[in-house]
């Protein structure tokens, strides 16, 4: 069975646009490779963070949204681990009721950029 979840990480901020790009599409290769679905990608840009983080103020977040098997997430959050460029990231099991939080949020953007 097919288990759906969302994560969220934060590049550090020094990076340029290409070089957070090449970072991103790194983890949705690692999650396709493992047979994951991507449901949804955001990127939010980069944001000031609550509280410093290694000295570093802002950050650049990115929302990536898959339908995996379960072991994946221990491979993704050590792919994470290894990765010099993550400052901060967050992989949550989404339940029925985030699944239809996370579509609904997603078509009140698209209906707002329309």
């Amino acid at each position: 069975m097919m288990n759906h979840y969302e994560t969220v990480f934060i590049l550090t901020p020094v990076l340029s646009d290409a070089q957070v790009e090449e970072a991103v599409k790194k983890f949705e290769d690692l999650l396709t490779s493992k047979d994951c679905k991507i449901v949804a990608k955001e990127n939010w840009g980069l944001k000031k963070l609550a509280y410093p983080i290694q000295l570093k103020k802002n950050g650049f977040y990115t929302l990536i949204q898959f339908e995996g098997e379960g072991t994946i997430v221990a491979d993704l959050e050590l792919a994470f681990k290894r990765d010099e460029r993550i400052i901060r990231y967050l992989t949550t099991n989404l339940d029925k009721y985030a699944l239809e939080y996370a579509e609904t949020r997603r078509q009140k953007k698209k209906s707002s950029k329309a």
